[in-house]
């Protein structure tokens, strides 16, 4: 429990420290631009300098290696100045050379015994002048340190010392006297003599091997330095690495926050606005073009509320202007329809055929108003968010056969054949029966007044996928791609409809305010010259038609 305690601690003191550095770069009265070129030069310099460490550290790891090789030449030499002394050590040392049967084989044993003595002397002579050859430093191929130089000196001194005892001393013995096993006087001649080359034979083997074992010393303890310095450049350069490789994710992480952030409280903001609420601001520190940015959205954000609160101002003096007018405009109108019905039916005396045509353009004109006014009154409570559905279960196919009765007379004047089929299980719906009707019969009078003589206007309903879907499709002009969605809003037509001089533009408008105000959906489907489609679709009623 402790450790979770201390864990969230350290936690919420990173992320602290991570804002702390945010909102200083964010602070920084510099362009976005400069602050990205910074982080980019910045990187750039961070990975130049682990270039360069990296480069200085093979360097310094091929000039160790390369310190190595002079010492490995000179180990070589020495190993084989070694060998040549430990050669010469053994041979006046031991008692045995080569087979004197086959070198000498008339010789009697005793005088065999003094011929190897001989033979072995002279060896050695050639094996001093070898050591002391050696010495010389074309031989070498290397210019020795001034320690081993001495050294160097001391053992051709001893090779030259050696080689001329032997030479001088000792061969001379033999031609001098007759080699023979009883002579006991040569052989106490000879002793002191043999001891004294032997000693300066070891002499000569114990400074070479010294020579040879020192310098591998040396190599082991310049490998060893090496592998340390090596393992501590390595450690640096991975520690150098590591600590760029977190310089660099911090700088971009500090620098992408600095600009993400205030860019997500901004689109916040702006999504916000797009939703219609204009009640938040943007509070963005960056003093650069983000700052500069939400600012400007603050300013843009205060004008849109501001115009809005007057649009919707406007809006309801206009729907109280529309009701008001509506309603006065309805009652003396339908007085005119009124009292020219009443002539036209000669109830107050008898008119004439012209009387007759100028009472029937009346009525008719009358007509079309009050169902202007109707539909602007209609429109202006939906804006007005008045109208209020009286939702109710009532029979979809009765609705779309009175419908199909109610224009069927002007389809037949036209020259137009209206059909209706529903599949059986489309019937019974919750809705308002009323605007549910003016919605089929806005529907129905189009495609029937935008349909040629001779053509046909095909009306269905179907249930798909929980929902009931009616269709009005005909024959007519079709409508082109570019006025399908704007024939769905306020006073807008296709061109056809303007030619033709009928309507104003409202039926389609609130066939889909009404459609949406019962949950539902209203499309088009069109082709130019071949006809349209509109269809609508309403929820099913839950549990069956």
């Amino acid at each position: 429990m402790a450790e979770d305690v201390e864990s969230r601690v350290a936690a919420e003191r990173r992320r602290r420290f991570s804002d702390a550095l945010v909102r200083t770069v964010a602070r920084l009265p510099v362009k976005v631009r400069t602050k990205l070129l910074v982080a980019f030069v910045g990187t750039a310099m961070l990975l130049v300098a682990v270039g360069l460490l990296g480069q200085l550290v093979l360097g310094q790891s091929n000039d160790r290696v390369a310190s190595v090789r002079p010492l490995q030449e000179r180990a070589v030499e020495y190993s084989r100045l070694q060998a040549a002394a430990g050669h010469l050590n053994a041979l006046l040392g031991s008692n045995r050379g080569p087979d004197l049967d086959v070198v000498w084989p008339d010789l009697a044993p005793p005088a065999r015994r003094g011929a190897f003595s001989l033979t072995v002397d002279l060896f050695a002579i050639d094996a001093a002048e070898g050591v002391a050859a050696l010495t010389a430093p074309d031989q070498l191929g290397f210019s020795p340190p001034p320690a081993d130089l001495e050294v160097l000196r001391n053992i051709e001194d001893t090779a030259r010392r050696l080689s001329t005892k032997i030479e001088e001393e000792l061969i001379p013995l033999y031609e001098s006297a007759t080699v023979s096993i009883d002579d006991q006087d040569l052989i106490d001649e000879m002793l002191p003599l043999r001891r004294d080359a032997e000693l300066l034979a070891s002499d000569l083997h114990t400074d070479a091997a010294r020579l040879a074992n020192r310098t591998r010393d040396e190599i082991d303890d310049l490998i060893a330095r090496n592998a340390s310095s090596f393992a501590s450049s390595r450690a640096l350069f991975i520690g150098v690495s590591a600590g760029t490789l977190v310089l660099a994710l911090t700088l971009g992480f500090v620098l992408s926050w600095s600009l993400i952030g205030p860019i997500q409280r901004i689109d916040d903001s702006l999504e916000a606005i797009a939703s219609g609420d204009f009640s938040g601001r943007v509070e963005v520190e960056n003093r650069d073009e983000l700052g500069a940015l939400s600012a400007n959205v603050n300013r843009m954000n205060g004008e849109l509320r501001r115009l809005y609160t007057e649009l919707e101002e406007a809006s309801q003096h206009k729907s109280d202007f529309l009701a008001s007018m509506s309603h006065e405009l309805r009652t003396p109108l339908n007085a005119i329809i009124g009292f020219s019905q009443v002539l036209r039916e000669e109830m107050v005396g008898s008119v004439n055929e012209k009387q007759s045509e100028y009472l029937d353009d009346i009525i008719s004109s009358g007509n079309h108003l009050l169902s202007l006014i109707n539909d602007v009154l209609d429109l202006s409570k939906i804006e007005a968010g008045q109208v209020e559905l009286q939702v109710h279960p009532f029979s979809l196919r009765e609705a779309l056969e009175r419908g199909v009765v109610m224009v069927r007379e002007r389809a037949t004047e036209g020259g137009v054949r209206v059909a209706f089929a529903a599949d059986p299980e489309v019937d019974v719906v919750d809705g308002d029966e009323r605007r549910i009707k003016q919605v089929i019969f806005n529907l129905l009078s189009n495609a029937v007044k935008f349909t040629p003589t001779g053509g046909e206007v095909d009306v269905t309903a179907t249930r798909v996928n929980g929902e009931v879907r009616v269709s009005v499709a005909d024959t007519g002009p079709g409508i082109a791609p570019e006025d399908r969605d704007r024939i769905f809003e306020e006073f807008q037509q296709s061109d056809t409809g303007l030619e033709q001089r009928e309507g104003t533009g409202l039926g389609l408008a609130l066939s889909k305010r009404f459609v949406e105000l019962h949950g539902g959906r209203i499309w088009l489907e069109s082709e130019v010259g071949r006809g349209s489609s509109f269809t609508f679709a309403l929820p099913a009623r839950s549990g069956g038609s």
